[in-house]
């Protein structure tokens, strides 16, 4: 009996086990199982990063070949390491790290040892690779850029970090993925989807075949290729024009939002950013503090608009009825602030809203914003009509673009001056720098482009964008697609927009015309001081010019921001109106003009000995 039952329990055990097996075998599987099963090898086939290609169709990014060598370190034998670290052109010092490294990640997971070998190293490699057991070299792409310029719309990628593995299960030790500007922003389109093969291993370690006959392997998924807004000719001109210049410009189609150039000098060229060097290129870039290469300045500059800001005042007074085009204000070569006088470069005189604008007028501004706020009981009532209607042209705020980083700005607000001057210890002359666009007001050049649009479009405005289309789709984010209007009347722009075209025509950028081609647009030329060693110090003004062309069907709307550029006819005016007669006409005519811009630097400012930190945001410039 006792014989009896110890059988039957030996076979109801061996059938349990069996019946387990047989489940996992044929009915449950994990695909995480995979991960942790050591007889089977996972080896990844990485697809092309999508292309992309500017407005026209013209290539800006592709791809190149390179070569990753791969270690899987609990396979290795052992080897003669000198001569490995030799082929490969690293240290033994730097073997030895990079192998803890991978182990630490998985013993028997593959890692990166040495990324993007190039094809002749990969060559001299290839020959040798059988003499060293547990490496092997993965084929993938890295960027090709068929241009020199856009390094900051363009972004750059890199190999994944820690944190990266820890927040997206999608990436493995080694990936590369997008960093910064497009590459950053349209990461998963760009990426493609990785495919996978399953390597079933036997007893020895070694390769027996396909795990379940390829069924659990996946194909890889090319990258869909993008358009973006870009002109790449415009930009890469734009790009030349800024050599030995530091600042930004931004170029907007009005009818669309779609960027048509958005520059930062001094840049560099995006090719830097690949390969082997890439970190050591990265480094001299990101802490030359001086020049600072890798700051956007079209995104993150943050200047007083200056007078190009005196058309936004006007625009709200005319739409609060406080003035008409006919009214008028008598400058005395500037005007009083209780018993203090502020100057004016425009020679004195009766101005009336026309000759305000294109000469530039401070004391015809400073009456106009004094009456935005004297049509209202209190002055926090006043600031609060004033600011919405600053705010509907985009400033003061990151607009919603598909640029992934970027600054604000400011639109100063009552809560802003309780806290500098205390709750209604202030009024409209304490804050009367604001009327000729200094004093608390910032914009990026981003903004002061978006706003030019706003004007050209007499009203509205799309939100600036990178992207064109995706694939072969044509499908953008709708937000791209919706028009947004000001809280300014249409009727409200024609005075303004007439007093712009004067400033080309006879006003203060009447030197920097372009034949056959109407432009409106505004200078300015903003005060740039500094405090060293706490003394107050004033440097070369900065130089600012917005302009749109054809006034009456606008194809271009652009702001430029040049630092310590003069006056703002004299830079940021001249290369405002090369990049016009670039886009519209295709050509340039005058080229005596363009030599000069291309030649003339302003490295001779930036050399002068400066160690200081700007004026607090309250102390006003004039």
């Amino acid at each position: 009996m006792k014989k009896l039952l110890l059988s039957s329990i030996i076979v109801i055990i061996g059938f349990t086990f069996i019946g387990r097996l047989s489940y996992l075998q044929l009915f449950s599987f994990s695909p995480n199982q995979i991960l942790d099963d050591p007889a089977i090898k996972k080896i990844y086939d990485y697809p092309e990063r999508g292309y992309v290609y500017d407005r026209n169709g013209e290539l800006m990014v592709g791809n190149q070949p390179a070569y990753d060598v791969m270690v899987i370190p609990r396979e290795v034998k052992p080897l003669d390491t000198l001569e490995f670290c030799s082929l490969l052109g690293i240290d033994k010092t730097s073997f030895i790290d990079k192998m803890e490294k991978a182990r630490i990640y998985s013993p028997r997971l593959p890692s990166v040892l040495v990324p993007q070998l190039s094809k002749e190293d990969y060559a001299r490699l290839q020959e040798k690779m059988r003499h060293f057991i547990g490496f092997y070299i993965q084929k993938r792409s890295l960027r090709y850029y068929a241009t020199n310029s856009a390094a900051n719309v363009l972004g750059y990628i890199s190999e994944v970090n820690e944190r990266d593995l820890e927040n997206n299960p999608y990436y493995v030790a080694g990936e590369l993925k997008g960093r910064t500007g497009i590459e950053k922003q349209y990461e998963e389109i760009l990426r493609g989807r990785k495919g996978v093969k399953h390597i079933q291993k036997d007893r020895f370690n070694r390769d027996i075949g396909p795990y379940k006959n390829g069924k659990l392997d996946t194909l890889p998924e090319q990258g869909k290729e993008i358009h973006i807004t870009l002109d790449k000719k415009l930009q890469e001109y734009g790009e030349r024009l800024m050599h030995g210049k530091r600042g930004g410009i931004v170029a907007i189609e009005p009818k669309s939002g779609e960027i048509l150039a958005m520059i930062s000098g001094p840049t560099y060229d995006p090719a830097l950013l690949v390969g082997r060097k890439r970190s050591r290129n990265y480094s001299k870039l990101h802490y030359d503090t001086i020049s600072k290469p890798t700051w956007d300045r079209s995104i993150l500059a943050e200047p007083s608009p200056g007078s190009p800001f005196k058309t936004m005042n006007a625009l709200v007074a005319l739409q609060e009825g406080v003035i008409d085009p006919t009214t008028k204000f008598r400058c005395y070569n500037g005007f009083y602030v209780g018993s203090q006088k502020k100057g004016c470069h425009c020679g004195g005189g009766v101005r009336d809203m026309n000759t305000g604008i294109y000469q530039s007028c401070n004391a015809y501004f400073a009456g106009t914003f004094r009456k935005i706020y004297e049509k209202f009981p209190t002055t926090d009532e006043g600031m609060e009509v004033w600011e919405k209607h600053m705010k509907s042209f985009g400033l003061g705020g990151y607009l919603g673009t598909d640029i992934p980083t970027g600054r604000p700005g400011r639109i100063p607000g009552t809560a802003f001056y309780d806290k500098w001057y205390g709750d209604g210890r202030w009024g409209s002359s304490t804050i009367i720098s604001n009327a000729i666009g200094q004093g608390e007001v910032a914009a990026t050049p981003l903004q002061l482009a978006n706003m030019t649009a706003a004007i050209a479009n007499r009203g509205h405005f799309y939100v600036p964008h990178i992207i064109k289309n995706v694939g072969n789709t044509g499908a953008i984010d709708a937000r791209f697609t919706e028009r947004r209007e000001t809280t300014i009347d249409k009727e409200n722009f024609e005075p303004v927009i007439e007093g712009m075209a004067n400033v080309y025509k006879f006003g203060t950028g009447r030197w920097v015309q372009v034949p056959d081609i109407e432009i409106a647009g505004k200078t300015g030329t903003v005060e740039n001081f500094v405090r060293i060693n706490g003394e107050r110090m004033q440097l070369t003004d900065h130089s600012i010019f917005i302009a749109f062309a054809p006034v009456e069907n606008p194809e271009i709307a652009l702001a430029v921001y040049i630092e310590n550029g003069y006056y703002g006819a004299r830079y940021a005016g001249h290369i405002a109106s090369l990049l016009i007669e670039k886009y519209v006409k295709g050509k340039i005519t005058r080229k005596d003009l363009e030599k000069r811009m291309l030649e003339k630097t302003l490295e001779h400012e930036y050399a002068k000995p400066y160690s200081g930190e700007p004026f607090k945001i309250n102390e006003y410039v004039w």
